[in-house]
């Protein structure tokens, strides 16, 4: 797996960002460059949620971001909306799993390649499951009670 060269920095109600965060730790336990994550409570103010995120990239010294938030107008997004510049720290609102994947995964790439994999992550993720049979079994032709077939439950 491929470790961050860019840094990411997720922004949430709580306590979205600090699972998300988990998540990222456990499939790119071996990157170098921590994923960090700044849970929003419900009384935060946009200045104090911005003020925190300020810090923390501070305190972490990179020089390119990506900002990860839940949803876009809300407390966190619009927190952190100035803190994007065009150059080094770019905001993507609507983070999910499959979003924070890509981005870990392709974080070597430029900050305007990596934001635009982490959206396509996120949409591609998102799909309608159709029902199937359990473990993708037919039912039997040979007259056998089904009951007696292995399902997973």
């Amino acid at each position: 797996m491929q470790c961050s060269m860019t840094a990411v920095l997720i922004v949430a109600h709580a306590p979205l960002a600090s699972a998300l965060q988990a998540v990222a730790q456990h499939v790119y336990a071996d990157c170098g460059h921590p994923v960090l994550a700044l849970d929003v409570p419900a009384a935060a103010t946009a200045e104090s949620v911005r003020t925190q995120a300020r810090a923390l990239m501070a305190a972490d010294g990179a020089s390119d971001w990506l900002v990860l938030t839940d949803v876009f107008g809300a407390t966190p997004c619009n927190a952190v909306q100035s803190l994007a510049d065009d150059v080094h720290v770019r905001v993507v609102s609507g983070v999910n799993v499959p979003m924070l994947w890509r981005a870990l995964c392709y974080a070597a790439e430029s900050l305007d390649e990596l934001a635009a994999r982490a959206v396509g992550g996120a949409t591609q993720g998102v799909m309608r499951v159709a029902p199937t049979r359990p473990q993708n079994q037919k039912p039997s032709a040979t007259g056998r009670d089904p009951h007696d077939d292995h399902h997973q439950q």
